[in-house]
């Protein structure tokens, strides 16, 4: 059976974006870790599906795809292929269509539609966000393996993942040049 992986930047308070879905504390600190980026690389490679939220999922196809179109010199260009040529599935109860290359839309039952994917044949799945949906797949207890990237910044308010107790079992903890730290983790 495959696994669901979730693999998500969150900050020293627990949040994985800001109020209004800010993500520019990502790279706060300015430092580009090549380390990491392999890591990050490295795990996508390692996964034949990735899933995606609805609310996500145009920014988050349309940035890949435009990297892959037109920045042939980008340092982010392997990841980019990975992103743009893996197969996607975006979860939505109000669309039945997205755009972006290799992406299909699910309007089924969650926990089904994640169960019968992971009975299929290939690698693992890759799970990015968004914060509501990953939080709905922490709720139903369809992640598997949670790789953590642990930001040094603080931002005081905006989106956690986890809405109450959820007992997780450290499995590993790198710590990387950037200051970032990426703990990997299994159901408790």
């Amino acid at each position: 059976m495959r696994k669901l992986k979730l693999q998500m930047q969150i900050t020293l308070d627990g949040f994985v974006a800001g109020p209004e879905g800010q993500g520019d504390w990502i790279w706060a600190n300015g430092i580009r870790d090549e380390v990491l980026f392999q890591k990050i690389i490295d795990m996508a490679d390692s996964s034949d599906t990735i899933l995606l939220g609805r609310k996500m999922t145009p920014g988050f196809t349309s940035y890949w795809e435009s990297v892959v179109d037109t920045k042939p010199d980008s340092v982010e260009l392997p990841l980019a292929r990975l992103m743009v040529d893996t197969r996607k599935i975006a979860f939505s109860r109000t669309h039945s269509e997205l755009p972006g290359r290799n992406l299909t839309v699910e309007n089924g039952d969650l926990v089904a539609a994640v169960q019968a994917l992971k009975q299929e044949p290939g690698k693992d799945i890759l799970v990015y966000g968004g914060a509501g949906f990953v939080r709905s797949l922490i709720n139903a207890d369809l992640i598997d393996e949670y790789y953590l990237i642990r930001c040094p910044i603080a931002i005081g308010a905006g989106m956690p993942i986890f809405e109450g107790r959820k007992l997780l079992k450290l499995e590993s903890s790198t710590a990387y040049a950037s200051g970032k730290v990426v703990n990997k983790y299994a159901r408790g």
